[in-house]
């Protein structure tokens, strides 16, 4: 029986994970769980699964909780997290938290020699080599929970040792697949929202409409398959049948086909290299009737092609990056900018920075603060 530490229960991640492991009780066992403000719905997840360590975001919550669930141990914030991260009895951590927060505690858990089911892109567009080579060295399972990385990671089981020459990158498109640059200056937020395949959250479903998560992903797959961005495409694919792809030196490609269900790639993250029965429903190719192909426009589509500019800039470049989109998507939300204002957050970011060589936790965060400030700063000098 495995043991899981999920960090970021109540979140979409978090509550499918928590799905399959009620689906299938004889296989797994919930150590720790973590959540940040939805606390109804923690409730019943320490009453279900009665986990033996538990984390809130706030103080003040865990109080509550501690005295209702007296066998369970509670503690509180980042602290927590990455003790829940690295707790003795876990044999995996799911990380589906959000944002920069999920780096430290992915670290932690490497660290501890954890083996890692990870949904958090921040983990490595801006940890990067700082993670990749602690995963290296502590010799852990690093598997992606993300649909795109799991497809690549799983095509790559059938590669037989041969040279891969590309991967293929598949998106939706999002909401706004096939505007202009003009179409997008007037897109209100209602509209940004409204993801034609997935259902995300607020953040990710923004992202996914400037495509800045297709860049995000050109990033993850730099380093989690060691490949240069060069040799990545991107391929709009509005069906979201196909999940990704890779093609070998022979021109033959290999492609993960399904239904638009996070249960699938989260489910052969947590039982690799088994897979569970029971999981999601088949993909009906009948239904499909046709299938589309489109190249992106990085130029209509700008995160995208900031994405692809601070790759090759590397280093410390996509730590800005990220930190810029997630400020820039946070403004979005509460009506301080507008939809293409986003990119012009970014953009502003990437070219006040000057590049630094990462060597630490430390060195990440405060180039954060600053990418952060940067786009404060933007903000504030918008005239509205």
């Amino acid at each position: 029986m495995k043991k899981l530490s999920v960090l970021g229960s109540t979140g979409s991640i978090g509550t499918q994970t928590l799905d399959i492991v009620r689906n299938h009780i004889d296989e797994f066992k919930i150590a720790s769980l973590t959540c940040g403000h939805n606390i109804q719905l923690f409730r019943k997840q320490l009453e279900e699964f009665r986990p033996e360590f538990a984390v809130c975001a706030e103080e003040k919550d865990m109080e509550i909780l501690a005295k209702e669930f007296p066998h369970i141990e509670f503690s509180w914030g980042l602290d927590g997290i990455c003790t829940a991260a690295s707790l003795k009895s876990a044999d995996m951590v799911v990380n589906s938290l959000l944002g920069m927060m999920g780096i430290k505690p992915t670290y932690e858990a490497i660290n501890a020699g954890k083996d890692i089911a990870f949904a958090n892109k921040e983990t490595l567009v801006a940890g990067g080599d700082l993670i990749m080579d602690a995963v290296r060295k502590k010799g852990i399972a690093f598997l992606p929970v993300d649909s795109e990385h799991s497809a690549i990671f799983q095509c790559l089981q059938g590669a037989g040792g041969n040279r891969i020459s590309k991967i293929l990158l598949t998106a939706s498109g999002g909401p706004f697949r096939g505007y202009t640059k003009e179409q997008l200056k007037t897109v209100t937020k209602a509209q940004a929202l409204k993801h034609p395949n997935w259902s995300m959250g607020a953040k990710i479903t923004i992202d996914s409409a400037t495509m800045m998560n297709k860049g995000l992903e050109i990033i993850e797959a730099c380093r989690l398959f060691d490949v240069p961005a060069s040799d990545i495409e991107v391929v709009v694919h509005p069906e979201s049948a196909i999940h990704s792809a890779i093609e070998f030196a022979d021109g033959s490609i290999i492609a993960q086909i399904g239904r638009a269900d996070m249960k699938i790639p989260i489910a052969y993250a947590l039982s690799y290299p088994r897979r569970l029965e029971n999981v999601g429903e088949s993909l009906d190719l009948f239904s499909l009737s046709t299938m589309h192909f489109e190249k992106p426009d990085p130029n209509v589509f700008r995160c995208l092609g900031l994405a692809m500019k601070a790759i090759e800039e590397g280093g410390s470049y996509t730590i800005v990056l990220n930190a810029s989109n997630e400020e820039a998507v946070a403004a979005f939300l509460k009506d301080k900018i507008s939809f293409t204002q986003i990119a012009d957050a970014v953009e502003t970011a990437l070219d006040r920075h000057e590049k630094i060589k990462v060597t630490s936790l430390e060195d990440i965060f405060e180039t954060e603060k600053k990418a952060r400030e940067d786009v404060i700063r933007y903000i504030g000098g918008i005239d509205r």
